[in-house]
């Protein structure tokens, strides 16, 4: 995946770069320790600090060692040697090597010192709010007023060493630490916010044309209005430029499906705090007019604070492009009867993707099985799965949720209620 910033430097940065390059040489070395010491604070690289100090103690020892006499000749060897090797060092060493960095230079003009200057507004027909946004307001996240402090847990961390070759570095004004993980519908990385904080990036791999972005732009505006307790709040969106991506809050946490994989299935009391914040999650998501269609393990993080929903108003974004394209909204052991049917798709798909999540906390396996996608089909439209080793408490809401029938489920509000009572 190529860098989201402009990846082509201007005429200007490369005159500039060569410019620099030179002053080595012309200044006979003397400027060396200033050239590279400039490098050193563009690139943000401690190896070039490591050689600004080495052809600093060079052209040092020959400017003093040079100075103390007033012939050359009449140094004594083997110090004029030496001195003669600093110079040719900081001399020639000094040009070779900052040849070598003019490349760099000239790329890390954009984007090293801050964030890149991309036109960042979104096009005339991204609507925020169920009004149309004009082409003259610029598309900013929604980050908290830089009048207070960022907070101290989500200080950005160094440039991880994790990025493959061809991972982006900069995303829009985000500045890439790590991956994250890639999925179906795109890539996933954490990165620094202009303000300090850290956020999640989602990169989405197929919004290709002007109609599946204005119907992603549209989707995500709805997902804004659902109430952020339980759930990872967006912060930005940009459907603009080569790449189309989402920020939202980054929960520092695992997956609840990471979590079961690695210590086993939940015990009653968590599963019950994982069953009561799940659908409360779900009940605000769907308040808020969104079915979120992929509900699964993967998209329930376990943060410091509890459990977060992550990935709401997505699938239907890419609903009708990955239909055509031939690929599969949805995770098939989580997927409901009615997506698989090709029924209308409402609230109580998601009330059945969360009952066969909470039996996968529960048991450490979806409720229909992960063999074949065939047998897993069969299974969800034919099958009640075995209840036996969920709670007696969520028993019967579970139950009541893998309902075949859509109309025969509860809604996510009356499960968070019956799990109260």
């Amino acid at each position: 995946m190529s860098n989201s910033r402009p990846g082509r430097p201007s005429g200007l940065a490369w005159a500039a770069s060569v410019g620099w390059a030179v002053l080595p040489l012309v200044t006979c070395g003397l400027a060396t320790p200033f050239t590279i010491g400039f490098a050193a604070y563009w690139l943000r690289s401690v190896w070039q600090v490591v050689g600004a100090a080495v052809y600093t103690v060079c052209i040092g020892s020959f400017v003093i060692v040079a100075g103390s006499y007033n012939e050359f000749d009449d140094i004594p060897e083997p110090m004029s040697t030496l001195i003669s090797l600093a110079l040719v060092v900081s001399w020639l060493g000094g040009a070779i090597h900052s040849g070598i960095l003019v490349p760099a230079m000239a790329r890390a003009r954009p984007g090293r010192l801050g964030p890149p200057l991309a036109d960042t507004r979104p096009p005339a027909w991204l609507h925020v709010g169920g009004h149309p946004q004009s082409r003259s307001h610029q598309s900013h996240p929604t980050n908290p007023s830089p009048r207070h402090p960022p907070d101290p847990r989500r200080q950005p961390a160094p440039p991880s060493s994790r990025l493959r070759p061809g991972e982006p570095e900069w995303i829009g004004p985000y500045r890439v630490l790590r991956s994250l993980g890639r999925g179906g519908q795109g890539a996933v990385y954490l990165a620094t916010a202009p303000n300090g904080a850290q956020v999640a990036v989602k990169v989405l791999h197929d919004l290709v044309d002007e109609t599946a972005r204005a119907r992603f732009a549209r989707e995500v505006d709805a997902a804004r209005r659902v109430a952020t307790f339980s759930t990872a709040r967006l912060l930005d969106v940009n459907i603009t430029g080569q790449h189309a991506y989402i920020v939202s809050e980054y929960v520092d946490g695992p997956s609840l499906e990471q979590l079961v994989r690695r210590h086993g299935p939940r015990d009653e009391d968590s599963l019950t705090r994982l069953a009561l914040s799940t659908s409360g999650a779900l009940a605000a998501i769907h308040k808020a007019g969104i079915v979120h269609r992929d509900f699964k393990p993967s998209n329930v993080l376990i943060g410091h604070d509890g459990p977060r929903v992550i990935d709401f108003g997505i699938a239907r974004a890419l609903d009708q492009m990955t239909m055509t394209s031939g690929k599969m909204v949805g995770t098939p052991p989580y997927m409901s009867p009615e997506q698989l049917s090709g029924a209308p798709v409402g609230p109580p798909s998601d009330v059945f993707s969360w009952g066969v999540t909470m039996v996968f906390a529960a048991t450490g396996r979806p409720a229909f099985g992960e063999d074949t996608v065939p047998a897993v089909f069969n299974r969800v439209l034919t099958v009640h799965p075995d209840l036996s080793p969920l709670p007696p408490a969520l028993r019967g809401v579970v139950g009541a949720c893998l309902h075949k029938q859509p109309d025969d489920r509860p809604s996510a509000s009356d499960v968070m209620l019956a799990i109260v009572h």
